[in-house]
């Protein structure tokens, strides 16, 4: 990530244009891409964070039961004591089952989710409410899921668009693959950052565009079909891919037989492993049981395996065997979040998608430091693009400690967009109210206190948790480090004046 202009490190720059409607017109042109980036950088850096969504599911959480596996009785014990607790009908019951990221095991209704024990008893309600704003952050930039998704599946084939004029507006860009003048002028240092990091990680940005892309503007392709072919039902237009809803028939009946379907799994399929068990129509005579199963070596999200309400098995959906678009369709999931390689393919995510945050700081920077040379300095501008870059993640921060302080129930989407446009109006009046450098140091002031507290006062922690907490710290020095440097170099600079004045 760049820091907003600086004034002082600039060349001289050319006597700016006289105001007028031109001149504010294209001041209005720079703000609608301004909000542009914007938008792109809180998906990038949400997305980052969003790789490891259990493991900070767990780590918001701390203190939930926890187990590695569960027995076919205990989760039938666990649906069924849901379900009398809550004691409202559902159409919809979901298992998650224990994972390496979140051991642990929900239940979930139309009414509500919550954890439960090795046994299946009750333990505590589901309340990841700050990964879950963190998640909708990059899923649908909070907004109505269906708009949102098609907002971020544009900024998915933006960023695609990004990269290959990237390349071809640079035809040096791969001979000079490893040139780095990271001491030189601060522009031409920025230059050498945005293109080296892009070259680097062109295909996994080509990649990620993509997938994001095909996610989120596939909603549009099914939209449209749902209109033209099936009289606006968008669950039917979803059926030929991901399987439809089981016919309706509301006679009343026991709760679907979740146990003997997870029975049948292991004794057939005894070499996948169960993440997921969904029960539709619960509690009629048309429920239908889906067993979510992952297939190794295959960049599928899962084949779902379907049961009837006794937990006599039917068919498979066909995401794993079935026709290549519907494998094509159920495999861009894994590869565009980074679930499909274990640890080491998440660790390469989450550095990669922090890199591409620095991509889009970097070029956007860039872009304003070109505007101040040809004598089209933007301050306004400027002052909110540091507010994007160094305050959006100082508002997540502050978001969690909400969470930690006054409880999951607070509308934090709400809050945290409501402050970053406060922030953005009082830096666009009072430009240099908060430079870039004192919102980079409270950032890392943040990261600081919330790893050193959350390792404090959460208690007894799993270790991908201190982990969390030990990346915190150590995120907070990684900014402060440059600054100690340069710091440490303008001393050294000044020690032979001083000897010699001595």
């Amino acid at each position: 990530m760049a820091d907003a202009v600086n004034p002082d490190v600039q060349a001289e720059a050319a006597p700016a244009p006289k105001g007028g409607f031109v001149a504010r017109a294209l001041n209005g042109h720079a703000a609608l891409g301004l909000l542009t980036g914007a938008l792109l950088y809180l998906v990038c850096l949400s997305g980052a964070l969003a790789v490891f969504q259990q493991e900070l599911q767990r780590w918001e959480e701390p203190g939930a039961a926890e187990m590695t596996s569960m027995s076919p009785a205990a989760i039938q014990r666990a649906i069924e004591g849901t379900l009398e607790r809550q004691g409202k009908a559902t159409d919809h019951a979901y298992v998650h089952m224990p994972t390496r990221g979140l051991p642990r095991t929900v239940v979930t209704t139309d009414n509500g989710a919550n954890y439960v024990d090795a046994r299946g008893d009750y333990d505590r309600p589901e309340a990841h409410a700050w990964t879950q704003f963190v998640l909708y952050l990059h899923y649908y930039l909070n907004l109505p899921a269906f708009w949102g998704i098609m907002v971020t599946g544009a900024l998915g084939a933006m960023l695609v668009a990004a990269v290959v004029s990237g390349v071809l507006a640079h035809p040096r860009i791969f001979r000079d693959a490893f040139r780095m003048r990271l001491r030189a002028q601060p522009q031409l240092a920025r230059a050498d950052l945005h293109n080296r990091f892009g070259v680097w990680l062109l295909p996994f940005i080509a990649a990620l565009g993509f997938t994001g892309a095909v996610i989120g503007l596939g909603q549009l392709v099914f939209y449209t079909a749902a209109q033209e072919r099936h009289d606006g039902n968008l669950e039917e237009a979803f059926a030929p891919i991901f399987g439809a809803h089981p016919a309706h028939n509301p006679a009343p009946a026991p709760i679907a037989r979740a146990d003997r379907a997870l029975e049948w799994m292991a004794q057939h399929h005894p070499d996948l492993f169960v993440s997921y068990v969904t029960i539709e129509e619960t509690g009629t005579a048309g429920q239908q049981i889906s067993v979510l199963a992952e297939h190794p070596r295959r960049l599928i999200y899962g084949e779902n395996y379907l049961f009837d309400g006794e937990g006599n098995f039917k068919k498979t959906l066909g995401l794993a065997d079935g026709a290549l678009g519907q494998q094509a369709a159920a495999s861009v999931y894994k590869l565009h979040f980074g679930t499909y390689g274990g640890i080491p393919v998440e660790l390469a995510y989450l550095v990669f998608g922090f890199a591409l945050c620095a991509i889009i700081s970097t070029g956007t920077t860039l872009w304003l430091m070109k505007r101040r040379a040809k004598g089209l300095a933007s301050p306004r501008l400027e002052a909110v693009w540091a507010v994007t870059i160094w305050g959006s993640p100082i508002l997540m921060l502050a978001a969690y400690w909400l969470r930690v302080t006054a409880g999951p129930q607070l509308p934090f989407a709400a809050l945290f967009w409501s402050a970053l446009a406060a922030a953005s109006l009082l830096a666009a009046v009072r430009p240099g109210l908060a430079p870039s450098p004192t919102l980079r140091r409270v950032l890392a002031a943040g990261l600081a206190l919330t790893g050193i507290g959350h390792a404090v006062f959460a208690g007894p922690l799993p270790f991908s948790s201190v982990l969390i907490d030990a990346a915190l710290v150590l995120g907070a020095l990684a900014l402060l480090g440059p600054e100690v440097l340069q710091l440490r170099r303008r001393e050294r600079a000044a020690e032979p004046q001083f000897a010699a004045q001595g």
